[in-house]
């Protein structure tokens, strides 16, 4: 694995006007990169996707979406005791497991709730289209911020398995901490700007609206490359 330098490439506190501005100046940053053989770029659902495709549109890439489910402590489902991510990898958080005396039995649960929705928000945004083969792939990882980095640190090492020639994290904005932690398992982390003061992703962004899945079908029908056919959406129709 080579040393990350991603995390370098970043430029004092900027503002956005919304996730599809972010991806155009984050692919600025990423532009080494493009015209890679087996590129792909995989946006975080949902707000990551607006971001992943104007990223792999300027990098000449493939998209497709991942999704990663918190696993929330029994009564407590705001604290992560892990994550599954899609694929089916689980990452859990050992520290807090063992700290709350949870149960494998707890964790089956949340598992297999977590399942569940995982694969109906798969089906919501692929139809019967299966995720893509990520084998000997140089992938880039994107989703529109991080605030602790727990979710895209469970899709790199859910990638990580899926057995990749790189993992690349590229995100428009996170606090220097979360940043400099992923930078330690991605081969190659751009943080586009970290404010000192970070209280939210939110806070440089004009526009932050909640994605919706709609939002999402349409994006990964829609080409990003030159000369490829529209995929067809999940109810069959075709985007415009």
């Amino acid at each position: 694995m080579n040393p990350p330098n991603g995390f370098f490439r970043r430029t004092t506190t900027r503002r956005f006007r919304d996730r599809r501005d972010a991806g155009r100046f984050l692919a600025q940053q990423l532009s080494s990169y493009r015209g890679r053989d087996g590129l792909i770029v995989l946006g975080l659902a949902r707000g990551g996707v607006p971001v992943g495709w104007e990223v792999a549109a300027a990098l000449q890439a493939d998209l497709d979406v991942f999704l990663v489910r918190k696993l929330g402590v029994p009564h407590w489902p705001e604290l992560a005791m892990g994550a599954l991510a899609s694929g089916g990898r689980v990452v859990m958080n050992e520290s807090v497991v063992s700290s709350l005396d949870i149960t494998e039995e707890q964790v089956r649960k949340a598992i297999a709730s977590e399942t569940t929705e995982l694969n109906r928000r798969e089906r919501a945004y692929r139809g019967g289209r299966p995720p893509a083969d990520l084998r000997g792939k140089t992938v880039i990882l994107v989703d529109d911020g991080i605030a602790t980095g727990a979710s895209m640190l469970a899709a790199v090492r859910a990638v990580r398995g899926a057995g990749p020639r790189a993992v690349i994290v590229a995100v428009p904005v996170g606090p220097a901490s979360a940043c400099q932690e992923l930078a330690r398992e991605a081969d190659d982390v751009v943080c586009a700007t970290m404010p000192a003061a970070f209280e939210a992703v939110g806070q440089v962004y004009d526009d932050f609206h909640q994605v919706s899945d709609d939002e999402v079908r349409q994006l990964l029908a829609t080409p990003t490359t030159a000369g490829k056919t529209p995929r067809a959406l999940p109810d069959g129709s075709r985007a415009p």
